[in-house]
């Protein structure tokens, strides 16, 4: 129970059961390039209204803990800006390629958020324009 005068705790918009991910990865749609693969999976128990939740999948394939570490929080950063242009009530499930930390050393983060723009708008576009028309897939 909270105190009055107290908030509440603020639920972050992440997803961390595996049984999450899972479902995301069977159900959701997918769009990929050279750096990353993401999945978008619309909730149907979740109102459209509620917040898009993130999900980093990150091996060590990509690099050491630091260059792992480096991609999720880069990753969390720019989806954090992304989130309010996407619709509502999905999860999304970002997975980091090799050579991704390279990528954001050299071209920098707001290059690798521009390639999850692009994706996470391909995932979501492709659910859109079939709830849009009424047809299956």
């Amino acid at each position: 129970m909270t105190e009055a005068g107290t908030a509440p705790p603020r639920r972050r918009g992440r997803i961390t059961r595996s049984g999450d991910f899972d479902t995301v990865y069977r159900r959701g749609r997918s769009a990929a390039n050279r750096h990353l693969v993401v999945y978008a999976f619309a909730r149907e128990d979740r109102p459209a209204g509620e917040p898009v939740r993130l999900g980093l999948s990150v091996s060590r394939k990509v690099g050491g803990a630091v260059e792992r570490n480096r991609v999720k929080r880069v990753l969390r950063e720019q989806f954090t800006a992304l989130a309010p242009s996407l619709p509502g009530g999905i999860d999304m499930v970002v997975i980091a390629r090799p050579g991704c930390a390279e990528y954001i050393e050299e071209r920098g983060s707001a290059a690798i958020g521009e390639r999850l723009r692009e994706l996470a708008e391909r995932a979501t576009r492709d659910r859109e324009a079939r709830e849009g028309d009424g047809a299956g897939s």
